[in-house]
């Protein structure tokens, strides 16, 4: 079992906490650099996927796993990048500042739908953001001059003022170039007074307030935030498909981005990679199982939705701390074996005074 002795404040809000992390976080970036010499085009294009998913679900953990905002409809921001990197690529924009408009434009919706999260909170914010939802899709349904309607539209390959990315490698490597520097952003911002003041209001509102915590400004950062990093993940998306329409950015898609944060652990920005690890290789795994079960089952058209309903209920009942939960369990359990107790990850009811009263 690891013992770190921490003796200044430098040390303490460090990103790799010791020798280990640094091995290990430095293999695996060296792994997916070496993914192209090392997998087959169409994994690589999985891998691809997996890094746009991981962005959008960095900013869902933000705002879901950090400050508490429950959203029912993000996929809306994510169409929002999506939609205004493909009219001003097209239009011959430059994909840095296409990205960053792109960006700009969903924080700033983030923003606006933020603006009820100031006097809702749980069942009925997820109420307004799915209403959010509804209403960008009908609006990229219906404004067929620039959206193309219920048509869709194609987009250009990402263009560097004249350079084209024109390959599959080279937009792997820009994704993981976004993905890092989104990684950082997030566990900076964490580390950050903001992200603390994030933190406080997610575990206690009263708490947060009464230590002058300003809600309404640092919910609504939380929301531009979170909407900046989806419009970035959908800009991305959009490249990597070279066509959209407002079905891909429907309730399913607001709801895989939630089951992803669920699933990989919410509050942990591991969890976010883990659930798009999760998002992208279930269908495919179900894809492979499909052929060895009975037809009557195999080739049943809800098989997906019914996995994807049993896995979610067994880690809300059994692991509800998702994927990278269980990961801290099994290496505590490596660690101090045999003195290991089994209730040493047992949820605690305590809570505090000012909860008692609701």
């Amino acid at each position: 079992m690891r013992f770190i002795f921490k003796t200044d404040y430098e040390q303490d809000i460090k990103l790799a906490r010791h020798g280990g992390h640094v091995f290990w976080y430095g293999a695996l970036l060296l792994a997916l650099l070496a993914a192209p010499w090392l997998v087959p085009e169409y994994w690589l294009a999985q891998l691809t996927f997996v890094l746009i998913y991981a962005i959008a679900g960095l900013g869902l953990m933000l705002l879901a796993g950090y400050t508490g905002l429950f959203s029912l409809g993000h996929a809306a921001f994510l169409g929002v990048g999506a939609y205004t990197q493909a009219v001003l690529t097209n239009a011959g924009l430059p994909f840095p500042l296409a990205l960053v408009c792109a960006a700009g434009l969903s924080a700033a919706v983030g923003v606006v739908v933020g603006l009820p999260a100031l006097r809702v909170k749980g069942i009925y914010l997820g109420m307004a953001t799915l209403s959010f939802g509804f209403i960008v899709e009908e609006v990229l349904a219906r404004w067929e001059s620039v959206t193309g309607g219920n048509a869709g539209i194609h987009i250009k390959k990402p263009d560097f003022f004249g350079w084209t990315l024109d390959s599959g490698e080279a937009f792997y490597f820009l994704c993981l170039l976004l993905t890092v520097l989104a990684t950082l952003g997030i566990l900076n911002l964490l580390r950050a007074p903001t992200g603390r003041a994030f933190v406080a209001i997610r575990d206690s509102e009263i708490s947060a307030q009464s230590m002058g915590i300003h809600l309404a400004r640092y919910k609504t950062l939380s929301f531009a935030w979170s909407a900046a990093l989806a419009g970035v993940a959908g800009a991305l998306y959009a490249h990597k498909l070279q066509f959209i329409s407002p079905d891909q950015f429907d309730i399913l898609q607001s709801i895989d981005l939630l089951l992803m944060i669920v699933i990989g652990g919410v509050g942990s920005v591991h969890g976010a990679f883990l659930g798009a690890i999760f998002l992208i290789s279930m269908p495919q795994l179900i894809a492979m199982v499909k052929d060895y079960l009975p037809p009557s089952v195999g080739q049943a058209p809800g098989l997906q939705g019914f996995v994807y309903g049993a896995v979610l209920v067994a880690f809300v009942l059994f692991e509800p701390q998702g994927l990278y939960g269980r990961w801290l369990k099994i290496r505590t359990y490596l660690q101090m074996f045999p003195f290991y107790r089994k209730g040493m990850f047992k949820r605690q009811k305590s809570f505090q005074k000012s909860d008692r009263l609701k």
